[in-house]
């Protein structure tokens, strides 16, 4: 049976409660990104939501992890929820220059968060959809348009990119709305399936693979999900992954699009008590996907 790729995940991994716990006791700090690759085959990298980064450091992350890893980028809340969509031709291109093409194969998703008090707005969010680079070429002609506010000298190449793919996650119910759902639809992004406790739970599928957060069952970032939880989420994946109808859940249209097999990125965000990793190991054993070997301490 024809299916798509699965991979499971974790938000971040630079986390002091995790030391001593998923990492091992003494394990050097520096190490830890190694480590967590080597146990999952995409992270999420968090870091560039909160500020810019640099191409070394990009450089370095695609350097530490397996050559089958994937990063997933989360874009910048300064374009999010400072600009808030408006007026961001430029910071975008200085998103994209600031090394984020330097991932090169191991680029994977590229996540938008939009804030709770951020309103649907089908002008601006179809502006900002227009901008998005999908190939490598048309992000490396984007990232030309930087200003002098990068940390580093611009990375312009983009070598070995694979397609770019945007997923969206929204926070405030405005967004369900058809609407909405036909603009993902004809700029071919993604409606990020998002499982709080505070915000829309949403999967109506929009692109040719499912962008899934997990960020916690009972309590934002906090709770574990128990084994039903897991059961249920690993049926979703299951569906999605095999192009079967997928009628578990709340969508904003009612006819769903063509089913056909769709890649799968899921990320437990359910950081703060430590329950990422073991929820995602978990869910990658009901989905007949052996844990990986951890590199050594």
């Amino acid at each position: 049976m024809q299916k798509g790729d699965i991979r499971i995940g974790v938000s971040g991994w630079t986390y002091a409660p995790w030391r001593g716990a998923f990492y091992p006791k003494g394990l050097p700090q520096k190490r830890e990104l190694a480590y967590a690759s080597s146990a999952f085959r995409t992270i999420e990298i968090n870091g560039t939501f909160y500020g810019m980064q640099t191409p070394d450091a990009f450089a370095r992350w695609a350097e530490e992890t397996p050559d089958d890893f994937v990063f997933a980028v989360k874009g910048s809340r300064y374009i999010t929820h400072m600009r808030r969509l408006k007026d961001c031709m430029v910071p975008l291109a200085n998103f994209f220059a600031s090394g984020v093409l330097r991932l090169g194969p191991k680029l994977g998703p590229i996540l938008w968060q939009f804030p709770p008090n951020f309103h649907f707005k089908e002008d601006r969010l179809a502006e900002f959809l227009t901008m998005l680079p999908h190939d490598g070429e048309a992000a490396s002609a984007l990232a030309r348009k930087h200003d002098d506010r990068l940390k580093a000298r611009a990375w312009l190449r983009a070598r070995d990119c694979p397609p770019l793919r945007h997923a969206i996650e929204i926070r405030h119910e405005s967004f369900i709305d058809p609407a909405f759902t036909a603009l993902l639809r004809k700029h071919d992004v993604a409606l990020v399936c998002a499982d709080t406790v505070e915000w829309p739970l949403l999967m109506d599928m929009t692109s040719d693979f499912v962008y899934c957060r997990l960020h916690g069952s009972e309590k934002l970032y906090h709770s574990a999900y128990d084994a039903a939880a897991l059961d249920r989420w690993s049926r979703r994946v299951t569906a999605w992954s095999q192009g079967k109808p997928m009628t578990d859940g709340r969508f904003i249209e009612s006819r769903q699009s063509s089913r056909r097999p769709r890649d799968v990125f899921v990320y437990f965000d359910n950081t703060d008590k430590l329950h990422a990793p073991d929820d995602a190991r978990s869910l990658m054993e009901r989905l007949g996907q052996t844990p990986r070997q951890v590199a050594a301490a």
